[in-house]
């Protein structure tokens, strides 16, 4: 497989214009490609949370930032499709609300069953004006990506960021296998 036809967070990142000083959740960030790359991206000044709710994840994700010298990192467990409270303070991210200028969320959707209650924690915990990032797989591939009664199409993500209180902003490049956008939070 050839690395520039391959998801390069990096350059998604960069696509979606993310600058120093932003603070940052990476929502189910795995083994945190996407982490990493914010952090640098975001330098010093600003910061990333990393949330998934696989606990044994987090600490080699917040190992590999420290290995690379990446001190603004920080590593949260979260149950993404958990309802936020009825006073919408708490969610499954364990994030605060209204703090993010900015929420990654890849190769997510496909592996949740409750779609809407990940938009509505993603809503939760962004700015107004905020924005995400969602990227997924656009097949399956013959088994590289989820099976094929998994996968979410572009359109599909799209309605359902627009039914939750987002606004389409662009699409993000992310390569051969995946489709992405850029969406922001709607204010009122």
């Amino acid at each position: 497989m050839d690395e520039s036809t391959f998801l390069n967070p990096t350059k998604v990142l960069e696509a979606a214009h993310l600058h120093e000083g932003m603070h940052i959740a990476d929502f189910g960030c795995g083994s945190g490609f996407f982490t990493r790359a914010a952090a640098r991206l975001v330098g010093e000044q600003g910061q990333v949370w990393a949330v998934d709710a696989h606990r044994d994840m987090l600490p080699r994700v917040k190992n590999l930032a420290l290995a690379e010298g990446l001190r603004n990192v920080e590593v949260i467990y979260g149950d993404l499709e958990s309802r936020s409270s009825p006073d919408a303070s708490v969610g499954g991210s364990n994030l605060p609300a209204a703090q993010f200028d900015f929420c990654i969320v890849a190769n997510l959707l496909f592996a949740v069953e409750d779609k809407k209650a990940l938009v509505q924690e993603v809503f939760r915990i962004l700015k107004n004006g905020g924005r995400a990032l969602v990227v997924d797989w656009s097949a399956s591939f013959g088994g590289l990506g989820p099976h094929p009664s998994q996968v979410v199409g572009m359109q599909a993500a799209k309605a359902l960021f627009a039914e939750g209180g987002f606004a389409f902003v662009e699409q993000a490049p992310a390569g051969e296998y995946h489709w992405g956008f850029v969406v922001r939070k709607k204010t009122n």
